[in-house]
């Protein structure tokens, strides 16, 4: 949790989370993929093992993930994902978003053990209530893994329950819906925010909907973070293509790294 601690600790501009599906398009592409957002200054890596049934993940994810299923990718893959990252030199805090089944299924101990023993530092499980989560709770805390809850604008008169227990960092959810690039933010985006950061004791993070530098610059003094899910995912599958074949991977990751200096500078 220290580095999740550190990843946030900067002063000159909130903390950059990019989303990636593991596996997607290739597993080795998802580790060069890590290593290039990393080097254009990515603070932390969120994770997405990829699933079937999500609920809050929007066309553009859910495609890669149901690719990435398709190609292999299981649970066990993306810990060994994690494993081949870190050997590749990551050296920035990975948070993983997993949905409840995949964790439930595996137990809640032996999940978060796996992670960390893998280099991972954090989870987020969108669709477990937070009334739900408390023996996930107790086995993250007893893991060393930070589990970084979610709050939206419709939690309003539960948002101080929901981050009291929060560790590593709180995710605030910016617009309602699934995941996707959007154009208008929440109109109440602010006063939430403000509301969010005013009771949790960890960062806070906004996501869903962001896309531009114009957005990252708006939220950028009422966050901690910021992070980027479908449009770094959809700049990925314009380049499924080049990512996929080592010969032609440079020039899509060097995409990657204009994208991410265009939306922070």
């Amino acid at each position: 949790m220290a580095a999740l601690a550190q990843a946030f600790a900067r002063t000159d501009r909130p903390a950059f989370v990019p989303f990636l599906v593991a596996g997607y398009p290739t597993p080795e592409a998802t580790v060069e993929l890590a290593l290039a957002l990393e080097e254009a200054g990515a603070d932390v890596l969120e994770l997405g093992v990829p699933y079937s049934d999500p609920l809050a993940d929007g066309p553009v994810i859910q495609t890669a993930a149901a690719a990435a299923l398709a190609r292999g990718m299981t649970v066990a893959g993306v810990f060994e994902l994690l494993v081949q990252m870190r050997r590749a030199g990551l050296t920035l805090p990975v948070v993983l978003l997993a949905y409840a089944n995949t964790v439930l299924q595996k137990g809640e101990r032996a999940f978060v053990d796996r992670l960390r023993a893998s280099g991972g530092d954090g989870l987020i499980v969108p669709d477990l209530p937070h009334e739900e989560a408390g023996e996930l709770r107790a086995a993250a805390a007893a893991a060393e893994v930070a589990l970084v809850p979610l709050v939206a604008p419709t939690s309003r008169g539960r948002i101080a329950r929901i981050v009291t227990e929060a560790t590593g960092f709180v995710y605030a959810v910016s617009s309602l819906g699934v995941t996707g690039e959007r154009d208008a933010l929440h109109p109440d985006l602010r006063a939430f925010l403000a509301d969010v950061r005013a009771a949790s004791p960890v960062p806070v993070a906004v996501g869903f909907g962001l896309h531009r530098r114009e957005q990252v610059r708006a939220v950028a003094p009422f966050v901690d973070g910021v992070i980027v899910g479908s449009a770094l995912v959809r700049l990925v599958m314009e380049r499924e293509d080049d990512l996929a074949s080592p010969a032609r991977r440079g020039e899509a990751l060097a995409a990657v790294r204009r994208f991410v200096a265009n939306l922070l500078n």
